[in-house]
């Protein structure tokens, strides 16, 4: 790779991606990470990065987990094949992924889970929140690896989501759920690093808790990158 910092291949929308990703870069920067973009209309190159942010933005089609579409929304099959398929061999190989609300979400598909389409409707006494604001309350499960990063007390988040994870993929644990029971933070229950939270951290960058998520994305990433140098060459290569 050239230079010092790992670098991250951040996933997003061709439509509302451009607005996003400066964004996503500065909190990979100010962490010690460089960000590049990725759109499903670019080529992907996974041995390029060190990590990999699956980012916000449109809804899974339910199609990717068996199930059909029940309401109107606005899906983009371009960019649920790439990240299925980019999050599945993250995993296999080892590369450390941070999974940002839609991304969460991806993460838990692309490990054979299933997500609940409209997810507020089914928490009777959970007032929809749709805001960039920390107005929602979660609860980290202690002894989780997010609860080693960022601390498990309670945490106020953002919430822009309408989907969220019903049955958990393979090897997948819950992480944190909000005061009302809705899961808001998955993660791979061992190593390599693998982490999905439901809000948007790039919003709240001024918040030490919410850039630790990105430290530890970057800090994975360049371990990643050392071990990939210190693999020896098969024999008969040079």
């Amino acid at each position: 790779m050239v230079g010092t910092r790992p670098v991250i291949g951040v996933t997003t929308s061709r439509r509302s991606g451009w607005r996003v990703f400066p964004l996503v870069r500065f909190n990979v920067w100010l962490v010690g990470g460089r960000a590049i973009r990725w759109t499903s209309a670019a080529d992907v190159d996974l041995g390029a990065v060190d990590g990999i942010i699956i980012g916000g933005g449109d809804d899974i089609s339910p199609e990717l987990y068996g199930a059909s579409v029940k309401l109107t929304a606005r899906l983009d099959p371009d960019r649920d094949r790439m990240e299925r398929d980019i999050a599945r061999q993250a995993v296999h190989d080892g590369i450390p992924v941070l999974g940002i609300c839609r991304g969460a979400q991806m993460l838990n598909v692309a490990q054979g889970g299933s997500l609940h389409q409209d997810a507020w409707p089914l928490f009777e006494n959970a007032t929809p929140i749709k805001t960039i604001l920390p107005r929602r309350d979660v609860e980290i499960a202690p002894g989780s690896r997010l609860a080693k990063i960022a601390g498990d007390a309670p945490m106020r988040v953002n919430a822009l989501h309408t989907q969220a994870v019903d049955q958990l993929g393979t090897d997948l644990r819950i992480a944190a759920r909000d005061l009302h029971g809705m899961v808001q933070a998955i993660e791979r229950v061992r190593d390599p690093f693998a982490l999905g939270v439901q809000w948007h951290p790039e919003h709240l960058f001024y918040a030490h808790r919410q850039r630790a998520l990105f430290r530890a994305l970057v800090r994975a990433a360049r371990a990643y990158r050392t071990d990939a140098q210190q693999i020896p060459l098969a024999v008969g290569q040079d």
